[in-house]
């Protein structure tokens, strides 16, 4: 059966200072810091878009001291991704499928 892509998850990745602190985070675990020196972004604004990230459930925090360490949760990332691998398989089907005009 053929599920739906989250919309939410599509618009979060969307923007592309989160696609590219999700391209970050999928090479390693960093901190704000860390992403601020890597995105040029202030620290609000990345502040922001990192709670954007947590509330779609794509990042968890770690702390660590004064820090706070990012990572991503892959799980979230796989379920996309084998939703896009369905619509794909779907889509070659579909050309096959061709609905007749009244």
């Amino acid at each position: 059966m053929l599920t739906s892509v989250d919309p939410d998850v599509i618009r979060v990745l969307g923007d592309p200072l989160r696609l590219k602190i999700v391209t970050l985070l999928a090479r390693e675990t960093l901190c704000t810091t860390h992403l601020v020196e890597e995105t040029g972004a202030k620290q609000t604004n990345l502040s922001n878009h990192m709670k954007v990230l947590r509330e779609a459930g794509i990042v968890e925090t770690e702390p660590c001291g004064r820090f706070t360490y990012y990572k991503l949760k892959p799980e979230v990332l796989a379920g996309l991704s084998e939703q896009f691998a369905e619509l794909a398989a779907a889509a070659r089907t579909a050309a096959e499928n061709k609905r007749a005009c009244p």
